[in-house]
């Protein structure tokens, strides 16, 4: 007898998958699709340590941060800081209100003269004001945009900036809102991190752009706003403004001025595209050229931990002098510090507070010219009138024991309320920033940093900002 016959259905020759088989499948695609969505919006992230950002075109330097980062790591970063965290600690508590607000009826404390220059730098745009074309087309030369809306801070990053400078330059602008809260206007700003002005005088005659950078010079439209290490350079260990200016001070007296070495003093790089730096490296010579010039290694001064390297120690002399770099430098405000008679080669480049500076009161100018010899004749005056030498260099460090974190948070204010007088427009929050809080900042930087960071925190100020000078 023969097996039975058994008529199949055509459709019978498909395997029909189990449904628990189906519902993976459909999760594994999907998780499959969840790890190419995220890992696009990762890769479209930018932020304040520079992650997707290439650095700016026209100061191209080779090191970005987040390429030590593996991907996961980096996603992760990024997924945390930018997306989940929570922006609470900017918010004024409601003693600190009461605080701020117990005051506004003190009169205020006197600006600074040199504080008139923030008109001056706004007059390009005293008649034509601010436009929204003004800002957009300055963004083709920034790194990124500020935009502050009812005290909260947004901003939209476009280029990478070196180190942190990024990092420290916004948080000075979330310690701003910080020190005077509710005070600080609406504003939508394009700022660059990197040295050089850009925004020509004679280039954008016909339309001048408003641009905020750390300098500027007199053919220039770029506005210089305070740089980033007042609130600490990590990276080559240098402390927030008012702690380093407190170490330069302390350290300045370890000598009396008979006492000090009766020479002019150098240290620095000279390897940032300066030629006026490489000359300087000529005048290496005390018997001769009555100088010292000595060349500052970070990376050997960093494996040391910066034992030979700390600005307090370097206040021995009578004379210290300052010598631009690829610009203007950040060296000046400790050249300053130190009591030293500063002598300054003649500048192309002013940051916010050189406006400040008298000749023969604060500091002794050296014309660049035969360098080593108009160094000499400095060094030779001053050891001829003692006197005169010692009162210019307290003058310089008392110009700078005036210039405390209250004032810069003083400039900052004026000069950020003086251009939202002149913006046509209502600020309003860019679709492409995202809102930036200290809890961010804190998030993206690194132990050092935040170190940092915390010992530049601001808090309310129980007086109002100064009164600008007519």
């Amino acid at each position: 007898m023969g097996l039975p016959f058994i008529r199949r259905s055509p459709l019978s020759i498909f395997y029909i998958p189990p449904p628990r088989f189906l519902i993976l499948l459909f999760f594994c695609f999907l998780a499959l699709f969840l790890v190419f969505e995220v890992d696009d919006f990762v890769s479209r992230t930018k932020t304040i340590v520079g992650h997707n950002l290439e650095p700016t075109p026209w100061h191209v330097f080779p090191f970005k941060p987040s390429d030590q980062e593996s991907k996961y790591s980096k996603a992760s970063k990024i997924i945390q800081c930018s997306y989940l965290t929570t922006c609470g600690l900017n918010d004024t508590t409601p003693e600190e209100k009461q605080s701020h607000n117990a005051h506004d009826h003190d009169p205020p404390a006197q600006c600074p003269d040199f504080f008139r220059h923030i008109r001056r730098d706004l007059e390009p745009w005293a008649q034509t004001n601010i436009t929204m074309a003004h800002v957009a087309e300055a963004q083709k030369l920034a790194a990124f945009r500020v935009v502050i809306v009812g005290g909260k801070l947004y901003v939209d990053f476009y280029y990478a900036c070196v180190q942190s400078r990024a990092m420290f330059t916004v948080w000075g602008f979330l310690q701003l809102l910080k020190r005077y809260p509710g005070r600080v206007p609406d504003v939508d700003l394009m700022f660059d991190c990197m040295d050089k002005p850009t925004v020509n005088r004679t280039e954008h005659s016909y339309m001048p752009l408003p641009l905020f950078r750390y300098c500027t010079t007199p053919q220039h439209f770029d506005i210089p706003f305070p740089d980033w290490s007042y609130w600490g350079w990590s990276e080559i260990n240098i402390e927030p403004w008012d702690q380093e200016f407190r170490n330069i001070k302390q350290g300045s007296r370890r000598r009396r001025w008979e006492n000090k070495w009766p020479i002019a003093y150098w240290k620095g790089n000279p390897d940032v595209a300066s030629p006026l730096r490489m000359e300087l490296l000529n005048c290496n010579d005390p018997n001769n050229w009555r100088a010292q010039i000595l060349r500052q290694d970070w990376g050997e001064a960093a494996r040391k931990g910066f034992k030979e390297s700390k600005l307090s120690q370097q206040c021995d002399h009578r004379y210290k002098i300052y010598a631009e770099g690829y610009a203007w430098s950040v060296s000046l405000k400790y050249i300053l510090s130190c009591g030293s008679v500063p002598l300054i080669i003649s500048q192309q480049y002013e940051d916010f507070l050189t406006r400040g500076l008298v000749p023969n009161i604060n500091f002794l100018p050296i014309p660049p010219l035969d360098l080593c010899q108009s160094i000499k004749s400095a060094v030779d005056w001053g050891n001829q009138h003692p006197s005169q030498a010692k009162a210019i260099g307290r003058a310089a460090q008392d110009f700078m024991a005036s210039l405390s974190m209250e004032r810069v948070y003083d400039y900052m204010y004026h000069l950020v309320t003086e251009y939202s007088k002149l913006q046509t427009f209502q600020p309003v929050q860019p679709s492409t920033a995202l809102e930036v809080c200290t809890e961010y900042v804190l998030c993206f930087a690194d132990q050092k940093q935040q170190r940092w960071l915390h010992k530049s925190a601001a808090v309310p100020s129980s007086t109002p900002p100064c009164s600008l000078p007519n």
